[in-house]
């Protein structure tokens, strides 16, 4: 279980990363008169992801979820792939990238690296995080929960985003 502490707290890590960066994105997003949409389901999405970390040290100490190396390995890998994805959703929008729904009006959308795949590459990682991190050491309750918890979560943040940059991003 060492080891699983030390990958709970590096992800821990590097959200706090996330944070910083998107602070100073959104600073610079609204020196060029960004507009946030959809503050009230922030605070919900900040709670998810603080309650998926802690419950992923939960689950294994308190249910006595051994570690499969046959489900945690693979589900290890998704989750480095997921990070992987996440910070080339990241340097691809530079300073448009943000935790916050902020968009510049008239800012065109990209269409390079993973955009030029996805519309939204980042909930994908998202996804596959929150479904493959609590199960790289069998904490299945977990990955249950939280992923329908996400699911709802993304179903607003997705309509919030899209309706946001249809209004302020030319066509």
């Amino acid at each position: 279980m060492p080891w699983y502490t030390l990958l709970i707290l590096a992800v821990a890590a590097e959200r706090v990363a996330e944070l910083l960066v998107a602070r100073r994105n959104a600073a610079w997003t609204r020196a060029r008169a960004g507009v946030e949409h959809g503050r009230g389901h922030y605070p919900v999405m900040v709670a998810l992801h603080t309650g998926l970390l802690a419950c992923c040290l939960l689950e294994p100490v308190l249910a006595d979820r051994p570690f499969l190396p046959a489900l945690g390995w693979p589900m290890l890998a998704l989750a480095v792939l997921a990070q992987a994805l996440r910070w080339w959703c990241i340097t691809t929008l530079g300073p448009y990238w943000n935790t916050r729904v902020i968009v510049v009006p008239g800012a065109r959308l990209v269409g390079a690296g993973p955009y030029l795949f996805l519309r939204h590459p980042n909930y994908l990682a998202v996804v596959v995080e929150v479904a493959a991190l609590p199960l790289a050491h069998s904490a299945w309750l977990t990955a249950t929960v939280f992923t329908v918890a996400n699911a709802m979560l993304l179903a607003v943040r997705v309509r919030c985003e899209n309706a946001a940059l249809t209004q302020a991003v030319p066509a």
